[in-house]
């Protein structure tokens, strides 16, 4: 089926005008030429879409599910545009990123200096914040595009699949649990804990988990960094969970143990989150797409 875009624009214009003749008047045409297309559209589509009184134009119930088709397919194609010309012409703009912690250490520094470099007018500000402060930040209009453990946050936005990561237990090299290369949660819960800053997701899996166990989880210092908490694992203050490959680099670092903890909820999904991808900048659905594909 070959539908003229230009018809779909007609019939929406003639829907928010409610007559034919005002339509024509906006797009500089005879109403004539307005009619004819219109009747066209009807003709090729097979189904009645206008009902035409003497008070103006009003929509049948094939009309109303075309109207609200035609316009996302409209605004994709104006979208379409717009991000061809800025392919064109070299991308600008500013896109605000909200990202949990774990997402910044793991994944987004070589997707985003890649992306920086094929895009290089188009300015990224990256802020920190706890996964269901990335989704409030992104759903009160504060960031374009969020980074976040999957099932954390709000309803108000749209998540996409990202990444995936594991959760894996680090003591240092003489503490008890050393020699063992995996165990239960429940195995460690007897030794005090080096924890992420209150409200972080690690936290509360941890929390989460020993409430289950009916067992209490030994916080002993809390941190705001995984530097930090390894410095502290280190000097033997606790045991502490960390994304695998942030584990691996302290493992090396420092002379940390990594261990691998049996549990289900160590592995966690992390996606992206916007508003609508639709209603994206191009500058930041170019952004939103390389993070999807790299």
């Amino acid at each position: 089926m070959n539908i003229d875009p230009k018809s779909l624009r007609l019939f929406l214009l003639v829907l928010e005008r409610g007559t034919i003749s005002g339509a024509a008047e906006q797009f500089h045409i005879a109403p004539a030429a307005v009619s004819k297309r219109l009747s066209d559209l009807e003709q090729q589509l097979g189904a009645a879409l206008i009902e035409r009184s003497n008070k103006g134009v009003y929509p049948t119930a094939a009309g109303k599910s075309l109207a609200a088709m035609a316009q996302r397919l409209l605004d994709d194609m104006d979208a379409m545009g717009a991000l061809m010309r800025d392919f064109a012409g070299g991308a600008t703009g500013n896109v605000r990123i909200a990202a949990n912690l774990s997402s910044i250490t793991q994944f987004l520094p070589q997707a985003l200096s890649s992306f920086m470099a094929r895009h290089p007018k188009v300015r990224v500000s990256l802020e920190e914040r706890i996964s269901a402060g990335v989704a409030q930040a992104v759903a009160d209009n504060n960031a374009d595009l969020g980074v976040l453990i999957r099932g954390v946050g709000s309803a108000e936005v749209e998540y996409y699949d990202y990444r995936q990561d594991q959760l894996v237990l680090l003591v240092s090299a003489n503490h008890p649990l050393a020699g063992r290369n995996e165990l239960a949660f429940s195995e460690t819960l007897d030794f005090d804990y080096v924890g992420m800053h209150t409200g972080s997701h690690p936290n509360l899996l941890l929390l989460r988990a020993a409430s289950e166990l009916e067992r209490t989880w030994r916080c002993r210092v809390q941190v705001t960094s995984y530097d930090a908490q390894c410095r502290m694992i280190e000097a033997g203050l606790g045991i502490g969970v960390l994304p695998r490959s942030v584990a691996q680099s302290y493992v090396q670092s420092l002379g940390l143990v990594m261990c691998v903890i049996k549990e289900s909820w160590t592995a966690r999904r992390v996606a992206l989150c916007v508003r609508s991808r639709y209603s994206l900048s191009p500058a930041a659905r170019l952004l939103m797409d390389h993070l999807l594909q790299n």
